[in-house]
Order: structure tokens, then sequence, then C-alpha cells
């Protein structure tokens, strides 16, 4: 039997939950969400630190693997994404972070009419509800949004305090919150400075898109949720989305969609989603013996990522380590999270962060991450922490060019699709990797690191070279986990698969909302942006269904 509804949203992830919310807040629209994984109430999940825990857990997580990576030393990059209600923000470091002005502005100027600092920065404001420390101690809100961002610099470990005294030695301001974006002054760029991170918990607790949209939403009788559905076809009738096919518990089932389909699995699965469904590029899929419904070459292509590289220090004071590098310690912390929330158990491992200037650039053009641990992953996935005192020093460039693709690997709905990074494939991008190298050197140098550290680990990036820095950077650079841009909006189907309004090129009904969507990376972290996106995005989805219902009246 079939199903009908208004609209069906496929991916319960960051995007998929806020549109389920904001499209079934009039009541007078029928949504089904449908979500591959399954539920999201599991401890290590709600756990702010148990994100070590759920990074391998293939009960939450897709645990796709990348293709050989020829920038890369032809290494074969983890690939983790949210297999769960929730989607990655069920699982991710939990880092709320915007992005730069420019990022939105040259989102703009790919053609994403519409989608500049100065329209989105409202979208930001009404989704926030800051939680602020005070000078005095106290806490302050701002904001009424539902995405709870919350600094934890009460709860952090005393050993953060030596990154910010380094980012003073050299020369950042070590006052402003990333998400803030002062004016630059005293020869500071907007957004330059490191901090400590705002992140997405509450009283304790994770809170991912499930918590802040999807659990409102499932109060509401227009909304039905379907977990461990895989979506594995998107029926087209003409050129126009009507419906999809997906699998649940070992049968096939069909619904179908009266306004639109609207894709939100993520910049991995939407891509395959479309290509499966026969929408994309034409030889390829005639390659998989899938019949072509729709050829639009860019399904795929445009693929960005954030690549960090890290070094290891051994340190001569107390770090992290102390507390959970030992079967004591980490009982004790369990115990204080139990009776308290509060503790090292209450607080993502990513403490400190923030952009800064490479040599010779005039904005901000790498992210910093400054975290009070030493830490392995062992052969199995899971963390393993160093019994002895450490921290890490991880600079990532933050605006790559290069751009690499998702194809299919088969027409089976059950294989995992092919990601090809392309990493360091242009030469700004290897030079950036050079540049950042050196403030990583920099910032190891400073008398406030140097008075922390009792030795560095190998390999020690201190004597390198140019040469020497780039190899090391192939050699140890990885993924920071923010897939983008692989249905990207933009002016045609010549250089994009979605206009401003996110819209599939030469398709009616059919949408793809998600961080997918962005024309290019933002700086930062990605799920902020993500949110916004799907914010705004509603509100397009709900103005245009809006019109055409008046249209045919």
């Amino acid at each position: 039997m079939t199903q009908r509804f208004d609209f069906i949203i496929i991916g319960a992830g960051s995007a998929g939950c806020v549109l389920a919310d904001k499209l079934t807040r009039c009541g007078g629209h029928q949504v089904l969400l449908l979500e591959a994984g399954g539920s999201d109430r599991r401890g290590w999940i709600k756990i702010p630190v148990g994100y070590g825990f759920t990074f391998s857990d293939p009960a939450v997580n897709w645990c796709f693997s990348a293709e050989p990576d020829p920038g890369l030393q032809n290494r074969t990059g983890y690939w983790p994404r949210g297999k769960v209600i929730g989607g990655s923000s069920s699982i991710n470091a939990m880092a709320y972070v915007r992005g730069l002005p420019h990022d939105f502005d040259d989102w703009e100027t790919a053609g994403a009419q519409g989608w500049g600092w100065d329209a989105v920065r409202p979208s930001f404001d009404a989704l926030e509800s800051n939680d602020e420390l005070g000078p005095d101690g106290n806490r302050q809100r701002r904001g009424g949004g539902p995405v709870r961002v919350t600094d934890l610099q009460g709860q952090m470990h005393p050993f953060s305090q030596n990154f910010l005294a380094a980012a003073r030695d050299m020369g950042w301001p070590t006052s402003t919150n990333m998400n803030a974006l002062p004016p630059g002054n005293n020869n500071h760029a907007p957004g330059e400075g490191l901090n400590y991170v705002r992140s997405t918990v509450r009283n304790g607790f994770r809170w991912s898109a499930a918590d802040a949209f999807l659990r409102p939403a499932l109060k509401r009788s227009n909304l039905t949720v379907l977990r461990q559905a895989q979506v594995e076809q998107i029926m087209l009738t003409g050129k126009r989305a009507t419906g999809l096919r997906y699998r649940q518990a070992g049968q096939i089932h069909e619904a179908t969609a009266s306004r639109e389909v609207i894709l939100s699995a993520g910049a991995v699965s939407s891509p395959q989603i479309l290509q499966l469904s026969g929408i994309g590029p034409a030889g390829m899929l005639k390659t998989h013996g899938i019949d072509v419904a729709h050829h639009l070459p860019e399904v795929g292509r445009g693929l960005q990522d954030h690549l960090a590289l890290s070094h290891f220090y051994w340190s001569n004071t107390a770090t992290l380590n102390a507390t959970l590098g030992n079967r004591w310690g980490q009982a004790m912390a369990g115990l204080r999270y139990v009776l308290t929330r509060r503790g090292p158990l209450s607080v993502p491992v990513n403490q400190c962060s923030g952009y800064a200037r490479t040599k010779g650039t005039d904005v901000p053009d790498v992210q910093l991450y400054c975290n009070p641990a030493s830490y392995a992953t062992r052969p199995d996935g899971k963390p393993q922490i160093d019994r002895d005192n450490g921290f890490l020093l991880c600079v990532q460039p933050s605006r790559p060019t290069s751009r690499g693709e998702i194809t299919l690997r088969s027409a089976n709905p059950g294989d995992a699709p092919l990601i090809q990074p392309n990493s360091l494939a242009t030469e700004e991008d290897r030079a950036t990797a050079i540049r950042a190298s050196h403030l990583l050197q920099e910032l190891a140098q400073t008398p406030a690191m140097q008075a922390v550290t009792r030795a560095r680990r190998e390999p020690d990036i201190l004597p390198m070279d140019d040469a020497a820095l780039l190899e090391n950077f192939r050699a140890r650079a990885g993924t920071v986990f923010h897939p983008s841009c692989t249905c990207r909006m933009g002016h045609d189907a010549q250089d994009s698969v979605l206009d401003a309004r996110l819209r599939v090129h030469g398709l009616s009904g059919l949408r793809v909302i998600d961080a997918s969507a962005f024309p290019n990376i933002t700086s930062g972290n990605t799920n902020a942006p993500t949110l916004m996106l799907a914010a705004r995005a509603a509100d397009l989805v709900l103005e245009d269904n809006t019109h055409s219902a008046q249209a045919a009246e």
C-alpha cells in the first residue's frame, strides 16, 4: 500500500530535523521523515565526551572509507557519518562555529543569491540560545532560539589556559567568541583569535538537532518518522519528483509526496541517492546500468572537506591524561558525571579553537584546535588516551580550493559510494599547507608552550623546511569530517546541482537541503551553517508552496 504525504524528507540528520520541525508547525501539511539509522537514545551519544566511542560504532555510524588519496600519499581516510536520529549532530564533537562573513559572501558570488552574510546572520541569531559565562562568573542567556550554545570554559581543564597564553604570545586576541566576529582592529582581521569553543551542550548532555528540533515536532500528529528505513530511489513522473521507494525490515515500500521530496541525507549520501535515482552524470550512470532519468553532470562533484594536521607533545604539568588516562581517574570522572553532570565527561575534548592568518594573508585562512590531552585511535576504532600527560596542537586550512567527487560503487543501494577527496590538488592548497605548518611551528615555540612542554613527540615539526613540511602534511593530515558541496547551489546546471532556492536544476518537486548544498566549504566546523541553511531553506519551501497553492486557486 502506497503512503501519501505532502512532504517527504530523506534523512533525520541536522538539516532533516530542522525541516521536520518547521514544515509541521502550521499543522496543515502531512510530513514523512525517513532515517536509515535508529534511535539516538544511547549513553555515549548523550555524554559529551562519548563521541570518541561513537566514532567507529556501526550501530550509529555509516563508517565510510574514502578511496586512496594521491594528495595524501595514497592513504585511505576514514569518514564517519551519522546513521542515527540526529545524524552527525548526534556523533560530532559539538563545536558550534558559524564561519566567517566572507564564506557566505562567496556563496552569493557563486550563484546562491540571497545567501550573503548580511542575509544569513539574522538566521543564525534566530537559531541560537547562547549561554555565556560573564566576567563576574555568572551565566548570561542571549537569544531564545532552539539551539543551545554553551560557554563551558568554567568546566574546561585548567591546562587550556596555556593555549590562550600562547595565543597572546602570537599576538592574537583571546577575549572574543569565534561567533561574535567583531570588526578588526589593532592589526587584527575580523574573526581572528583563539578562545574557548562554544558547544552544543545543555545541562551536561549533548544537545543535538534531534533535541532542538525533532523532539518538539514529534508532539505533532502531522509528522510521521520511520527509522531503519533506507531510501533506494526517488521516483519521477516526467521531470517531477513524486515520491520514493525505501527498504525497511527487508521489505520494499513506496511513499508519494504531493508537494515535494526533500533530500537531506548529507554530503556523501545525498548525491548517491540522486545517482541511484538516475539523476546525475549520464556516462557514470550508464556504466552502472542505471537508466538516465535526468542528466545533471555536477551531482557528486565539487566535494570539499577540511584537512587538519595534528602534533602531540608531552607535558610537564597535568593535562586531561592525568584523569582519563587511568582506570581510577576514569571511574572518578564517571561518578562525578553521574552525580553532578559536570567534570571531564561533560566537556568535549576540543576545548580551544579559533581562526588565524598565515603569513601574507589579509583574512584568517586557518582554524586552530588546541586540546589538553594526547591520545590515539586503536585498531578497533576506539580512543586510547595516553597515560602520561600530553597535549595537542592542530591547524586546519580553512578554505581549500581542491574539489573531489562522490560516485557510485555499484547500482546496489546497499553498497557505500566511492569517496574521492582529491586532496591538495591545487598549488594554492599545497602552499597553504606549508604556511599552516609554519604557523604550528611558531605556536609550539611560544614561551607559553615551551614552558609546559617536556618533550616534542615524533615526528618533530620544528626542524622541518618547506619541502619536509609539505611531505609531513601529506603523510599525517586527515579529514576533520566536514564534507560538503557535492550538490551545491550555483548559477545553472553547468556549474551546480541546485538553484539558490535549493531546487534541483531541471526538475520540480525536488530539493536538496544539507551541507551538500554549500557552494563552497565554510571556514570552520560545518554543523552550525548546516542548521542555518536548513532553517532558511524551510522558509523557502513554505513560501514557494504557499505561492503555488494560491496560484492553483
